[in-house]
């Protein structure tokens, strides 16, 4: 299997205030999970996305608004838990222009599997909002990206990371073909994710996880329900929304899932991306806080991508 590793060091220069979370160190943190795995893999260059690209999910009012908000000087405030400055607006069009390049790698035949080493996240940025560290909705992006320009009709995103995907959720809700899976802690944030959410053209599949739920029953869920649901879809691409915040060491999550278990979890999603997207596969970094996990978690994740085994 062949494997690209998209990225940017803009990515470590996305402002936030101190001792917020999402903080510039996330970036080295992953890097080192890319040196682990790959020592000799030659980086792929993130370039800028277009507005046109942004506009496949985001209103222009809102495009309008990042790009405006991130002139000053200082960094601002989007929302209560989200932060940028002048260097994030260049961030984060790195990381949905990454997004689409991978898309256009994996369905172009240059690589099997795409990762994009980004910050900030994207999977709780809506249509017209910035939320929950995200400004722009990466994964969203990226399946609309594969579909305007590819012309696929039906890509699903994977989303394990401990918080739910509200964003991508509803950039697919009424999008028939464009299918969300996720599995997530709640009663937590966002606050969405019930399993009752489904989307317009049942295109929506959420599998509650409670506080202290564990390797086994993450791989449980998807096993036993998320799985088979997207598999039943037949979707052309796979996207997934890389989270690893549900680690049992995430100061944000509340779960208690250990290194291996994400591992086995990236294991099954390629085998069910053998039996329905011709092994295609793009994966696009979310959550994960502590910085030991998360290149741990990280690393373990890509040798799956790459190799098709567990990290030893």
């Amino acid at each position: 299997m062949s494997i690209a590793v998209i990225t940017d060091e803009v990515a470590g220069r996305h402002q936030v205030p101190l001792r917020h979370p999402e903080r510039p160190a996330r970036y080295p943190a992953v890097m080192n999970a890319v040196s682990r795995v790959l020592p000799d893999l030659p980086l792929t260059d993130a370039p800028q996305a277009s507005r046109d690209m942004l506009a496949l999910v985001h209103t222009q009012s809102y495009i309008d608004s990042i790009f405006e908000a991130t002139k000053a000087e200082e960094v601002v405030q989007l929302d209560p838990d989200t932060w940028a400055g002048e260097a994030s607006l260049e961030a984060a069009l790195a990381g949905a222009g990454a997004a689409c390049l991978g898309v256009d790698m994996v369905l172009g035949g240059e690589a099997d599997t795409a990762f994009s080493a980004m910050r900030p996240p994207g999977h709780h940025a809506e249509p017209d909002k910035a939320m929950g560290f995200c400004l722009f909705s990466n994964a969203a992006i990226a399946a609309e990206h594969a579909r305007d320009r590819h012309g696929l009709e039906r890509v699903a995103v994977l989303d394990f990371d401990v918080h739910h995907g509200n964003g991508t959720q509803a950039a697919f809700w009424d999008k028939k073909g464009l299918i969300y899976a996720s599995s997530h802690q709640l009663p937590f944030y966002p606050g969405t994710g019930e399993a009752a959410e489904c989307g317009a053209h049942d295109n929506i599949f959420n599998h509650p996880m409670a506080e202290g739920d564990d390797g086994a029953d993450l791989l449980a869920a998807w096993t036993e329900h998320l799985l088979p649901a997207v598999l039943a879809e037949s979707p052309e691409l796979i996207i997934i929304s890389a989270g690893f915040d549900a680690h049992k060491r995430d100061p944000l999550g509340g779960m208690a899932v250990d290194v291996e278990s994400f591992g086995l979890l990236t294991l099954r999603i390629m085998e069910l991306a053998q039996q329905a997207a011709s092994g295609r596969i793009l994966s696009l970094l979310e959550g994960g806080y502590d910085l030991e996990s998360l290149t741990d978690s990280a690393a373990n994740h890509l040798h799956c991508l790459a190799y098709g085994t567990l990290a030893s």
